[in-house]
């Protein structure tokens, strides 16, 4: 090649060179210049912009939350407390792949298909970065498992927290109720900010009732975490205001052997301070185990409750509405006595059946052949005849009985602190007219006379009328809650009967005691060994109808058709401080099912540890031709 190329090319070569190192090093400083100024904008113009974001990375609020209050019985026994419990937790923003997480701590721990669709129930209704719990009652076995294996389940954490535990389990199940994790309908109604960090909420009874008292006031921490979110300090903590503590008038002791006496039987008992209102005892049998609630109950658990023939969730103390029967009489005796209709010397014969004027129809008493052509008021209550009070109703009138029932809380919610009541049936003209489009008849308001036909009362409101009597006229809303905190907590007076003379509470009163002192008291297989003065009066109430003209006959019937056993009493009778109402479902016999019950009851609360044996009531029972429906019912 000649010697002028070769140097041309050298030169060609240092040329290009040249160009290059000089846009390389413009590119340079271009890409400098560019990074200068976005550090700049950075550091400089979005300085406060980019460090707020940053401090909400590094800083959380968390919040804490509030110790439930306790629940005491009326002498200091804890009846509902908060014990410590271990959670899975996860939360979902720390995952990388949700359901390979799941399948690991699968392997570690067992979950089943509750516990995951549980937790995907809670993951939808979550707040960003919150913890969302996926098994509960976790073991210190499980927690060590878990503690191994850390490293494969990034975003897992074990919670540590107090939830709700109820000592007693079911014996308390109908009154406390429980609380249970918030619902998504819940959230729509709570206050989000008070409920930050909370999971429970009562659900039922007493728990739901008082839950703004027991609940408290949420606190909260400012924290300082790492990127993986663990906590590295506390920069600010406000303790969380806890839930008031409660004391209840009721005592267990009574209540343990309310429940006891229902056992092996379905039914309620209520038991009240007739001077103050206060329930001593309020059961519903059967009941269940409230801790299963607590957590979120299983499926299966749940569906054995629900498909239980016996209800053990059903309420019967508060929801179970039955006829009064026999029970209502001296409440109509009374009406009888206070609007001039009887008094105490009026006689009426008793052929053994009643009708109405120019009516063919025979209203039969319970007892074939009847009570006899001389029968009083006092002999009516004690032998529980039914003529008497049929004739006694024809003259009061269904107005009159209606407007009776009522000062005594029949037919009307009695505003007890506890959730679900209902108001059973205290019949009306205006509500046959509104209900069942019809006129009221003569014979309806027969029926009524002895506590059937339309007539309908819950166990409490039978306690709620029993405890009228007993105080002459003061008429209490139930109450539960005796005090909260420190400060006593005193039952509504809501009505008192003045213009009821005494000589007329002495008459009926006298009469109740006769019920069980009385050589022909439904109620006399009692007074055994009775050391205190006792008012009563009992109650059998239908459960089918039979045809008329046929005897009821036990043995033939379903044992779920068989009649209703009722007792109502209070004692001392000259100084009353407790009335119990007692319903067994099927019982049969009020005098010798629930006497007894109603009898234990009471010996618990006035004789303490005191406890005579208690002798079986009469099974001597009144019953009658529904002139209506040609139901055979008996007393």
């Amino acid at each position: 090649m000649p010697r002028r190329q070769q140097l041309k090319n050298t030169f060609y070569e240092r040329r290009v060179y040249g160009h290059r190192v000089t846009i390389s090093i413009l590119m340079l400083l271009v890409m400098t210049m560019i990074l200068i100024g976005r550090y700049s904008q950075l550091q400089i113009s979005d300085y406060e912009i980019y460090k707020t974001q940053s401090d909400r990375n590094r800083i959380q609020l968390l919040p804490i939350a509030p110790k439930r209050g306790l629940i005491f019985d009326r002498n200091g026994l804890l009846l509902a407390e908060n014990i410590p419990s271990y959670t899975l937790t996860v939360v979902k923003e720390r995952v990388k792949s949700l359901d390979e997480t799941l399948a690991i701590i699968n392997e570690i721990i067992p979950l089943n298909d509750d516990d995951i669709a549980q937790f995907r129930k809670r993951l939808g209704r979550r707040r960003p970065y919150e913890a969302v719990p996926l098994k509960f009652r976790v073991s210190d076995e499980d927690i060590a498992k878990l503690a191994v294996n850390r490293y494969r389940v990034p975003g897992v954490e074990i919670d540590a927290q107090l939830v709700r535990h109820y000592p007693q389990g079911e014996l308390f199940a109908h009154l406390l109720g429980y609380v249970g994790r918030i619902s998504e309908r819940e959230l729509d109604v709570i206050d989000p900010v008070n409920y930050s960090g909370t999971h429970y909420i009562g659900k039922i009874g007493l728990e739901k009732y008082y839950e703004e008292l027991l609940h408290g006031t949420v606190g909260y921490q400012n924290v300082e975490s790492n990127a993986h979110g663990r906590i590295l300090r506390v920069l600010e903590r406000h303790d969380p205001l806890p839930g008031g503590d409660i004391t209840l008038n009721v005592d267990a002791h009574v209540q343990q052997v309310a429940y006891d006496a229902l056992k092996g039987h379905r039914g309620a008992i209520v038991a009240m301070d007739p001077h103050t209102g206060g329930v001593l005892a309020m059961v519903s049998a059967p009941g269940y185990d409230t801790n299963l609630f607590v957590n979120g109950i299983s499926s299966a658990d749940y569906g054995a409750l629900q498909n239980d023939p016996d209800l053990p969730l059903y309420n019967r103390a508060l929801q179970g509405q039955y006829p009064p029967a026999s029970t209502i009489k001296p409440i109509w005796g009374l009406a009888g006595l206070h609007y001039g209709v009887v008094t105490p010397a009026t006689r009426i014969a008793d052929p053994g059946w009643f009708s109405l004027p120019d009516d063919s129809r025979r209203y039969r008493d319970w007892k074939r052949g009847g009570h006899g052509s001389l029968i009083n008021l006092e002999q009516a209550v004690v032998q529980s005849c039914d003529v008497y009070f049929y004739e006694l109703a024809y003259k009061l009138g269904i107005d009159r009985l209606h407007s009776f029932g009522i000062r005594f809380g029949l037919g009307e919610v009695t505003g007890i602190d506890n959730t679900n009541e209902r108001s059973g049936l205290m019949p009306s003209r205006a509500w046959k007219e509104a209900s069942r489009g019809g006129h009221w008849y003569p014979g309806e308001t027969i029926n009524v006379g002895i506590g059937q036909g339309f007539m309908l009362a819950t166990p409490l409101q039978l306690a709620v009328a029993t405890s009228v009597i007993a105080a002459r006229g003061e008429l209490y809303a139930p109450r539960i809650l005796a005090a909260a905190g420190e400060e006593s907590i005193d039952s509504p007076l809501r009505g008192r009967m003045d213009d009821v003379s005494e000589a007329n509470w002495d008459a009926i009163t006298h009469s109740m005691e006769q019920v069980v002192n009385g050589a022909q008291g439904t109620g006399r297989g009692l007074k055994a060994g009775l050391s205190y003065r006792m008012a009563a009066k009992s109650g059998t109430a239908q459960v089918v109808g039979i045809a008329a003209g046929e005897k009821y006959d036990s043995e033939a019937l379903n044992a779920r058709n068989r009649d209703h056993a009722l007792f109502v009493a209070f004692a001392p009778a000259d100084d009353p401080k407790i009335a119990v109402a007692v319903v067994i479902e099927n019982g049969e016999h009020g005098g010798s099912v629930a006497g007894p019950a109603a009898r234990k009851v009471i010996d618990a609360y006035l004789l303490g540890d005191e406890k005579p044996d208690v002798v079986a009531g009469s099974d001597n029972h009144d019953s009658f031709i529904d002139a209506h429906t040609g139901a055979h019912v008996h007393e």
